[in-house]
């Protein structure tokens, strides 16, 4: 299943690709969503009526979910088909591509930044956490749910020759390391198509991923420090590809 919270995030998942199910919330909470709707898109609101909503109290919505964390409101959708990584990439300028990023309050705070500054799309290497967890789409605001994502192919060690189908398609591959041979970011961005390429916190890209790039950039960085958290890092990569 996929699980939304909140106000803002359930309107977001009744107009997206996810079938939804049902939405439970307080009445206070639904009464809410039901102007919400009114005043929203009209495919939203019409995904929207065509399911249950069940009304119940705090205490029960709480124990239902497991913690008392759910905004008032939840909505519940099935999961759809992923994109092709085809789909992903056509007509893109500017994607992200993770490997091995395990936290899930990373990955939605990367697909909220990548939706309010403009990147295409998300393609996901090996050993990354789920995109659909219910925290990930929490921390994104509901973008993971609208932000176009797949899977590339393969292995820990074989899913780096999966970026060759984006450089036959124009994109240049950055890397994003504070280590040896890294250029600064912003020389790296001059390109029709750019792919940023992240990793994992703390060990960042494995060495395969960077060796299958095309440049390695770098953020400068204050003395005494050499990095930042991915999200902020990639966010700031977004920024300087706004530029060009």
């Amino acid at each position: 299943l996929v699980i939304a919270e909140g106000s803002l995030i359930v309107p977001r998942l009744a107009g997206s690709r996810f079938p939804l199910r049902c939405i439970v919330g307080t009445s206070r909470r639904l009464d809410a969503l039901d102007d919400d709707l009114a005043s929203g898109p009209s495919a939203a609101r019409a995904a929207a009526l065509s399911v249950p909503w069940f009304e119940v109290d705090r205490p029960v919505l709480a124990e239902a979910v497991g913690f008392d964390l759910h905004r008032g409101l939840l909505g519940v959708a099935d999961r759809a088909p992923e994109p092709s990584v085809a789909d992903v990439v056509a007509g893109a300028r500017t994607l992200l591509v993770l490997e091995g990023v395990g936290d899930h309050e990373n990955i939605g705070a990367m697909f909220r930044n990548a939706a309010g500054m403009g990147v295409d799309g998300v393609l996901f290497g090996a050993a990354c956490a789920d995109p659909l967890y219910r925290r990930a789409v929490r921390v994104s605001m509901g973008h993971v749910l609208r932000t176009p994502f797949a899977h590339l192919p393969g292995t820990t060690t074989t899913w780096q020759r999966s970026l060759d189908q984006l450089r036959d398609e124009g994109f240049r591959i950055v890397a994003m390391t504070p280590g040896e041979g890294s250029v600064p970011l912003w020389e790296a961005m001059a390109a029709e198509k750019v792919a940023i390429l992240v990793g994992a916190e703390g060990p960042g890209l494995t060495e395969h991923a960077m060796r299958a790039a095309d440049v390695r950039a770098r953020i400068p960085m204050a003395e005494g420090t050499d990095s930042l958290n991915v999200a902020t890092a990639a966010a700031i990569g977004f920024y300087e590809r706004l530029r060009f």
